[in-house]
This record gives C-alpha cells, structure tokens and sequence, in this order.
C-alpha cells in the first residue's frame, strides 16, 4: 500500500524514509530543499502536488522525520501527531534549549569533562535549520484509526527512542503491517537515546528498560512486516527483534564486565569505545547510561551518588 522513497538527509544516517499511499504522507524528511525536491518528484510519480497531500503523519519529532511538516501544512495538509510530538513540533527550538541545558549539566555528573558535555551542547543548535516549528492539527492518543483511501491506520504508542513515539499499523492482503519509524532498523540497532525529564526537575525517563518493554509488546503482536525510518523493509519482524534483544543482552554484558568498584558511565563509555568524536559521544553516553539502568533494574548494580554518579557491582 504505501510506497517507500529514500530522502536525503545532512544527518550521518542519511537516507530517511518518506511513504507515501492515497493523499498521505508519513514522515516527510528534514527541512532541507533537497528533501523538499525528492519528496515532491515522489508525488509527481502518483501525479500529485504537494498541495494534493490531505494529511501528514509523524512517527516521532526528530529533524530528519517531522522537518518538512509545515511546508506541508502551509499548502493545505493536516498534520498528525502524538501529544508529545505536537508540543515539541509547536517550538522545537525551546525543547532543543530545554535538552541542552539539562545534558550540560546532567552528563558532567556522569563523569563527562564539562567542556565535552557544552560541546555537545552547542553542536545539537544545527538541529534548528532542519525543522520549521509547526501546529498539529490532530493529536493522536493509543489506538486512534485514521482512513488513507480505503485502509484503516491504527496509531500505537511506543517507547524508548525518542519522545512521543507512534507506529502506524495496518492490514495489507492477510498481512498485518506496521510503518515503525527508527523503533526498529533492519541493519543497525537502534539507539534508545537519553533524554531529559518530562517535565523539569522531575526523574529522567530510563528510556533502555522502556525500549525493551515496548519491543517485547511489539513482538508479541505477530506482525508480518515492518516498514522503517530507515533502510529496507522488514520481511521478518520477529526474527529481527529478537536479533535487537541478543546485541543489547550483549553489550549489557560488557558493561558489567567494565565496572570495577565505583565507575562512572563516562568511564564505561570509554571502555566500549575507542575515540569517539565529539558527535558521537552522546550516542556513546546513552548506551553507557542505558545498559546501567538495566542493570541496576536487575539488582546486579548499585548506584552512588556523590560528587558524580557511580557504579558497582551489587
């Protein structure tokens, strides 16, 4: 039912995924002109003007997904959104400052030298030039249904890698098909990343423990097929979670491995990774703090705050 055009995006893990079925798109790309031109050659294929797109679906609010959104709606679409998506679509430059100040003050307490963390900071402003803020014209709570043609859409809520995540979930000749946005990639396991309190001062979401929460309901549901934000589609859902489950009880290994009485999750940062970049090293500390709080959910770590968080075998 929905086609799937690759879109370039100035991210590291460009292609992203852009579909298209009816008068609908799901996750229209970055705010980029060259997204802009593939995505509307994509619809000269079906003979449609950006103006023809009726609604616009967004998996998660990150730039190289939801970019585009308000080209769209300028021209007449409705754009859907979970609530969490559509409040970080609505100003995403105060949800950028809102991250950067927590992560330059919470990553130092981690053990991360506080230059690095500004620098990471600093970086994340490039983020801006790739999405234009953008009012959601529906809100979409779990199990909402929308109509594209003559197929009925189930939105699903899921967690664990980015705010306010949504698949999309549909029949496709006896096949239950989901469009699943960067939940699961077909090549590369996908990176529960940190993020900040839901609300400030409140506790940060333990978004490694969510993600495996949320997969193993995933999996329950006995999809046929998987379309992803990135790369090729997934003939074999199953197969592939369980593969996610196996490198993350993997490296959630290692990382026990790594402590050696108080131990920072910088410290395990680095002794999974040789020579991070800068840009890479938020990725870094995400795994590092994500494969912690599942130890530490499994009784197998204690964690001490003092000066810095640290970490010990329980």
């Amino acid at each position: 039912m929905f086609e799937r055009r690759p879109v370039p995006t100035p991210f590291q893990v460009d292609p992203v995924n852009v579909y298209v079925a009816a008068r609908t798109i799901v996750d229209p790309g970055p705010e980029t002109d060259e997204a802009w031109s593939t995505v509307r050659s994509t619809l000269a294929d079906r003979d449609l003007e950006p103006a023809d797109v009726e609604r616009v679906l967004v998996t998660h609010p990150h730039p190289d997904h939801c970019g585009l959104a308000r080209r769209f709606r300028d021209r007449g679409a409705d754009v859907f959104a979970s609530p969490e998506t559509a409040a970080i679509l609505a100003d995403f430059g105060a949800r950028l400052e809102y991250e950067q100040s927590y992560f330059r003050t919470h990553l130092p307490r981690h053990g991360m030298p506080e230059a690095t963390a500004s620098a990471i900071a600093d970086l994340t402003n490039a983020f801006r030039q790739y999405v234009s803020d953008c009012d959601v014209d529906r809100v979409l709570a779990d199990g909402d249904e929308i109509e594209v043609g003559p197929t009925t859409l189930t939105a699903k809520a899921v967690t664990g890698h980015a705010p306010g995540e949504l698949l999309f979930s549909y029949e496709d000749g006896g096949d239950r098909v989901a469009i699943v946005g960067d939940h699961v990639l077909g090549r590369i396991t996908p990176n529960p990343l940190l993020q900040p309190p839901t609300e400030p001062g409140g506790d940060r979401p333990r978004v490694l423990p969510a993600f495996n929460d949320s997969l193993e309901r995933l999996r329950d549901r006995g999809f046929d097929r998987f379309l992803p934000g990135h790369g090729e589609v997934i003939d074999r859902p199953t197969e592939r979670i369980d593969a996610i489950f196996a490198a993350h009880e993997e490296r959630t290994d290692a990382v026990l491995g790594l402590l050696d009485g108080q131990t920072t999750a910088y410290e395990v940062m680095e002794g999974l990774f040789d020579d991070l970049s800068i840009g890479d090293q938020f990725g870094g500390m995400s795994e590092a703090v994500g494969h912690l709080d599942i130890l530490e959910q499994r009784d197998r770590v204690r964690r001490r705050e003092h000066n810095h968080i640290t970490y010990e075998p329980a």
